[in-house]
C-alpha cells in the first residue's frame, strides 16, 4: 500500500451544492469527457466537469450515503508543484496554474466524525502526489479556501494511516493544530468545537 494523503472538509449538509460548485470551478478549462449530472439527496441537481467511477452516467444520490468523484484540479504553481512538474506532471500553463493527476473526492453525506455534517474528502491518487499534498502550500491553500468559500467548519489534512492529522481551517479561521496535540488530543475534542449543524 502506498501513501494516501488527503484534505477532508466538513460542512453542513445544506452547503454541499455550494461546495461541489466551488470544486467544479477548480477543474481544467477543457476536458475530454462529457459533463456529469448529479442529483443530491434533497433533489437539487448539478452538472459537474468530473466523472464518477470513471463514467459520465447520471448519479442519483437520493438513496445513497456517498458520492464518489474522479476530479482533476488546477493549482497556482509554487516550488513544490514546479519540482513535481519537472518529473511527473504537465508543464504549468500560461496562467501560472498546473493540473496534477487524479484527485478522488468522496462525499459522505453523513460524515464519520459527526453524522450531522457532510465531509468532502479529496485524496491524492499516488504516493508521490500524497507527498506533494504534504509539501505544497498552494495545494493546502486551495483546500482551505474551498472550506472557507463553502461554509466549512473544518479542513483537516488526513494521512489516512491513523497517524496525527493537521487542522488548517476551523470555525472560520485558518489555523495549524495537530490532532493528537495539546489542544485536540483526539478527534472527539476537535468535533466538540463545531457548532450545531442546524444553526
Amino acid at each position: 500500500m502506498g501513501l494516501i494523503y488527503g484534505y477532508d472538509i466538513y460542512l453542513r449538509p445544506r452547503n454541499v451544492a455550494r461546495a461541489l460548485a466551488n470544486l467544479a470551478e477548480l477543474a481544467p478549462p477543457t476536458r475530454a469527457v462529457p459533463p456529469l449530472e448529479i442529483t443530491l439527496p434533497g433533489g437539487e441537481r448539478l452538472v459537474l466537469p468530473f466523472t464518477s467511477h470513471f463514467t459520465s452516467e447520471p448519479v442519483d444520490c437520493s438513496t445513497s450515503s456517498t458520492l464518489v468523484l474522479d476530479t482533476s484540479l488546477m493549482f497556482d504553481v509554487d516550488d513544490a508543484l514546479r519540482e513535481y512538474a519537472r518529473t511527473d506532471g504537465p508543464e504549468p500553463g500560461a496562467d501560472g496554474r498546473i493540473q496534477i493527476g487524479y484527485i478522488y473526492a468522496t462525499i459522505r453525506f453523513e460524515s464519520f466524525l459527526h453524522p450531522g455534517y457532510t465531509s468532502v474528502e479529496c485524496w491524492a491518487a499516488t504516493s508521490r502526489m500524497s507527498r506533494l499534498f504534504a509539501r505544497s502550500p498552494n495545494i493546502r491553500k486551495v483546500f482551505t479556501d474551498l472550506a472557507a468559500a463553502s461554509g466549512g467548519v473544518c479542513c483537516l489534512f488526513d494521512t489516512g494511516d491513523g497517524g496525527p492529522e493537521q487542522v488548517f481551517w476551523l470555525n472560520g479561521e485558518t489555523t495549524q493544530e495537530m490532532v493528537s496535540g495539546p489542544r485536540f488530543p483526539d478527534r472527539r475534542a476537535l468535533v466538540a468545537t463545531w457548532s450545531d449543524p442546524e444553526r
